[in-house]
């Protein structure tokens, strides 16, 4: 097993990182309260394969063990499902003894993290990942959400988790898609953080697609180790953590813009990643060889290199709408180079012309 620290003061925590860790008890001992209740929050897809293990390995450590199972999609990770969370505790008779646990991916992390920042005003979760883009990125750094119709990830609080159990072995349950879609943070983490990793990437990118254990564990430990070291420099996202948005500006444009769960989270940041790197070759930062190793390593991980078929002024619309815009003008993360990022506007020329060469129609 790996383990990776957050190292936020009295709310630091780690992250563990290993096959077989969801269903063992003593992978939850730190956060135990024999005198509260747990609260396992899962979806339609994920409670049938893991919900038995977990509430298994959670029942030495709480006196009652509770769940509640939402329905499964993007399209879902909005008020009135997070509402079903709040109901749940609240027949339950849960006080601020009680722990949410996060068991699924992305939405559902977001979604239980926001609830456990709510209520009560605030009560402890952990996050249990059982997807890759789950494991790499959004369990780790207390950002939690759901959707607006007129914006992603627009409403929602900084919580941090208590722990994070990272078990690859769930991995194994994904389809190619989500792999895919998780390989997008993956490679995200190398272009803006680490050329080496991402030159490591290159190599390994087809023993990921193959989920060979060791790969997946290098992968996960690698990311999170990117990550964390970002979130303790900046955890409210005022500086730099703003960096790990790379691909982001594009792929929430595209989310919104087809409609939440048309494509997948990652399946947008792939192509909104190939779409910035460009912006940052005409724009002198990065050599467009270093864009081209990009997007095909993109191409390789089994995502879009190519945007939907959006109307120029619709990404126009929904760039406005992202919370690292300042004054009303669309702030970009670019590649000041392999391994590097910056924050910074670009002239709605040089993006324009981008976003036409990957596909955007007038």
């Amino acid at each position: 097993m790996s383990t990776v620290r957050v190292e936020l003061g009295d709310r630091a925590y780690s992250i563990s990182i290993a096959p077989g860790l969801l269903g063992r008890a003593d992978s939850y001992a730190a956060c135990a309260n024999p005198r509260g209740s747990a609260l396992i929050v899962s979806n339609t897809t994920v409670a049938p394969l893991y919900a038995d293990a977990l509430e298994a390995a959670l029942r030495p450590h709480f006196a009652r063990v509770l769940r509640c199972v939402l329905p499964d999609g993007e399209a879902y990770k909005d008020w009135a499902t997070l509402n079903q969370v709040f109901e749940a505790l609240l027949r339950a008779q849960c006080d601020r003894r009680t722990t949410l646990f996060a068991l699924g991916g992305g939405v559902i992390g977001d979604m239980t993290g926001f609830a456990a920042a709510c209520y009560m005003r605030g009560v402890p979760f952990v996050q249990v990942p059982t997807t890759l883009l789950a494991q790499v990125d959004s369990s780790v750094g207390g950002k939690t959400a759901i959707n607006h119709a007129l914006g992603k990830n627009m409403i929602g609080a900084f919580h941090q988790p208590r722990l994070v159990v990272a078990d690859v072995e769930t991995l194994r349950s994904l389809p190619a898609r989500e792999i895919s879609a998780g390989l997008a943070e993956v490679i995200k983490h190398g272009a803006i953080a680490d050329a080496g990793f991402f030159a490591w990437l290159e190599t390994h990118i087809d023993a990921l697609r193959a989920l060979e254990p060791q790969a997946l564990a290098e992968a996960v430990q690698r990311c999170c180790a990117i990550k964390a070291e970002v979130v303790a420099r900046d955890e409210t996202e005022s500086g730099p953590r703003a960096l790990l948005n790379f691909g982001h500006t594009f792929g929430h444009a595209i989310e919104a813009g087809m409609g939440y769960g048309a494509w997948l989270h990652g399946e947008a940041v792939g192509a909104g990643m190939v779409v910035a790197a460009d912006v940052s070759v005409r724009l002198g930062l990065l050599d467009a060889t270093h864009a081209q190793r990009l997007r095909e390593l993109v191409r390789r991980a089994g995502l879009p290199v190519t945007l939907p078929s959006l109307p120029l002024r619709s990404y126009a619309e929904w760039m406005r709408v992202d919370k690292k815009n300042e004054g009303g003008e669309v702030r970009y993360v670019l590649l000041d180079g392999l391994g590097r990022a910056l924050l910074r506007g670009a002239p709605d020329a040089v993006v324009d012309a981008s976003l036409r060469a990957h596909g955007a129609p007038d």
